[in-house]
């Protein structure tokens, strides 16, 4: 039984005695504690960063940001049944407004986060020595910042400019006009900073498993660098991951990134954790909303996110003798037939008419031996928000983007390599142990704008499905993304970049309902 951050669920008993869920920026207290009563021991001051950790768990559909990383984008569809989780079909087709159910419970779901997050940094750091270790302390605020700054980045890149809340308001107090994306990405990058300096490079015991560590905290500053086109500070930055104390690095099976064998690997950056069977709940609910519309031996699924076949022919093939072999990458991330892999319960046969695509997406979904269908929406995988790969493809972006094209390569590369040496490690692929003659080869390109494509190419086979991809395409620009969007009738970069503020936040927070985003 894995030992983890979420393995003391009381978590949640502390964050419903201290938080309302009826005005998501109102932070006066409720319940029997008060701040001066709770805030007394090294315990308590661990249970309120606790308490900031679970908006990121897919625990709770308030953290659906697939709908906007994946279904939004081309490489997924909505899916489901037609009437089924409509909102999400507005999102896909670019036709949400203000009132739509997933606008608005991202916005509650992170802007808890940040008031969890305040609560804990004002507290913990008002506790005198006498109540808390002095580097306990440090560390603790440390987390909580590396939470907020990870949840300001979640909201400025799905809303634009957003209200900042750097400490607790009452609900007089939060009549608050919203800051720039540029303002936004300054606090995240003061953050992460501050965290730095406290935070470990790895915790000693098992028991602190997923909680913020340096590395963490210096791959989303990198990140906030590479999605500002801050260039060499991005590359300079996630330069840091691959050099000493740091020890991280790519998994040899790419599929050991999405089994619950292997959570919290070398490859882990940072990781959100669940664990099924709690009580309280601390499953995740991925695991349904994903999985097959019928029962098929593995239990009803809601087969939300469908795969496109768009996603499906960006990944790279060779034909040797007539037989077609895929980048192994292809059927680690969805569910098809005829795959070089056999699907997750290795007892079925997989069926393209599962779903209206013929695909499934698969990184989230758990085998019925280890979730029985009768517990499908209690999955226990947890899902890596930032992994290595990733770091090294921003290195390569960095570079390239810096008119330092061949330095880009290796990092390009060994991502590759990792991918093609998977028919070497994984015996359940087609053709093992033998890698397919010119399938993945190394790129040698140093042509930018043609590199530039390359490393795009790279970034949606290896992340696909990991919540990524409409993120890039709004980054990439609005070029790129009417190539993108080009046949999708209501979309407009300028209007669709970002999704609408909620209804509920104009209606209460007139500096927002006034304000106009460029």
């Amino acid at each position: 039984m894995k030992t983890t951050l979420y393995t003391s669920f009381i978590i949640i008993l502390f964050a419903s005695l201290f938080y309302s869920c009826e005005d998501i920026l109102n932070t006066e207290l409720k319940g029997s504690y008060t701040t001066e009563s709770f805030f007394v021991s090294d315990e308590n001051a661990i249970l309120a960063v606790n308490a900031a950790y679970r908006p990121l768990s897919f625990a709770t559909e308030g953290a659906e940001i697939w709908v906007i990383g994946d279904t939004r984008s081309d490489d997924a569809i909505k899916g489901g049944d037609a009437g089924d989780k409509a909102d999400a079909g507005d999102i896909d087709e670019f036709v949400e407004n203000t009132n739509n159910g997933v606008v608005a419970t991202l916005w509650a779901n992170y802007y808890e986060g940040i008031t969890r997050s305040n609560y804990a940094i004002k507290n913990i750091n008002a506790m005198s020595p006498d109540l808390i270790d002095t580097d306990l302390k440090s560390r603790l605020i440390g987390e909580a910042k590396f939470l907020r700054a990870y949840y300001y980045f979640l909201l400025v890149n799905i809303y634009g400019d957003v209200p900042v809340l750097l400490e607790p308001k009452l609900t007089s107090e939060l009549q608050i006009a919203p800051s720039t994306v540029s303002e936004i990405y300054n606090q995240i990058e003061q953050d992460c900073s501050d965290a730095l300096e406290v935070l470990p490079v790895e915790y000693s015991s098992t028991i602190e498993i997923g909680r913020a560590t340096q590395g963490a905290a210096l791959a989303l500053l990198a990140k906030s660098y590479l999605y500002q086109e801050k260039w060499q500070d991005a590359y300079e930055t996630a330069l840091l991951l691959t050099q000493a104390p740091y020890t991280y690095q790519l998994m040899p099976n790419y599929q050991h990134n999405f089994n619950v064998a292997y959570e919290n690997n070398s490859e882990s950056i940072f990781e959100i954790q669940h664990l099924s069977r709690q009580d309280p709940f601390s499953g995740n609910l991925l695991n349904q909303a994903f999985a097959a519309p019928a029962d098929y031996g593995m239990g009803e699924g809601y087969y939300f996110n469908l795969p496109t076949q768009n996603f499906v022919d960006e990944f790279e093939t060779v034909d040797i003798t007539g037989t077609i072999y895929y980048d192994p990458r292809l059927d680690y991330t969805i569910g098809r037939e005829n795959a070089q892999l056999p699907w997750i319960d290795d007892t079925i046969a997989y069926s393209s008419d599962w779903t209206e695509t013929g695909y499934i997406a698969k990184k989230e979904l758990q085998p019925i031996s280890e979730i029985p269908g009768n517990i499908k929406g209690d999955g226990e995988l947890n899902y890596t928000a930032i992994r290595y790969a990733d770091v090294l493809l921003w290195i390569a972006e960095a570079y390239n983007e810096d008119n330092k094209s061949a330095m880009a390569l290796p990092y390009l590369n060994s991502v590759r390599k990792r991918a093609r040496e998977c028919f070497q490690v994984d015996e359940n692929l087609v053709n093992y142990p033998d890698i397919p003659t010119g399938l993945l080869d190394d790129i040698t390109e140093t042509n930018q704008n043609t590199l530039r494509d390359i490393i795009r190419h790279e970034r949606r086979t290896e992340l696909g499905f990991e919540f990524h991809r409409y993120f890039d395409i709004m980054r990439y620009g609005e070029a790129y993304a009417n190539n993108v969007f080009g046949d999708v009738e209501h979309f407009n970069y300028q209007e669709n970049r970002y999704l609408p503020y909620p209804q509920r936040e104009l209606d209460t927070n007139y500096e927002l309902r006034n304000y106009s985003r460029n």
